[in-house]
């Protein structure tokens, strides 16, 4: 079991700071993709795109936590080891929908994408919670959000 004392600050700066340098190493790539909406017909339930950096940021926020509970875990274990080798194929998932989606200009490939995501998604937190249930309870957001990302980028795809 965690304690409290277990998980430092430093621990927490660590793992959230793998996740976020990750996600701009991973955009490096994108840049100049972008997030340019105007090529394709918005559903009415699209949200203001304010919502979408501060969303992530926080996801990528609880990400970094539930990283680093697991990696404190030990990865001379074999259940953590498959559950972070399950996070970094998960966060490929994700690094790949922006450049799939917008860049290509692609809502049927970026809907390949975000659906792999989820059940990667889905893989991560069982794998997560054979490690660390508060792990795993940190990566539900996440997975509420990418749910909602693929109703919407199916949405997008159905009117394209």
């Amino acid at each position: 079991m965690l304690r409290r004392d277990d998980l430092t600050r430093r621990d927490i700066i660590v793992g959230v700071g793998a996740v976020l340098g990750v996600t701009a190493l991973g955009s490096a790539p994108a840049v100049g993709v972008g997030s340019e909406t105007g090529w394709f017909e918005r559903p009415w339930f699209y949200p203001p795109e304010l919502l979408f950096p501060v969303v992530w940021t926080l996801l990528f926020v609880l990400m970094g936590v539930a990283v680093a509970i697991v990696w404190l875990r030990g990865t001379d274990k074999r259940a953590v080891r498959v559950a972070l080798s399950t996070f970094a194929a998960q966060f490929v998932l994700n690094l790949a929908w922006t450049p799939t989606f917008f860049g290509l200009q692609r809502p049927d490939l970026g809907l390949v994408v975000v659906g792999a995501l989820w059940v990667a998604i889905l893989a991560t937190i069982a794998a997560f919670g054979r490690v660390s249930r508060l792990a795993a309870a940190l990566l539900v957001p996440y997975l509420g959000w990418v749910s909602f990302a693929f109703v919407l980028n199916y949405a997008i795809y159905a009117a394209w």
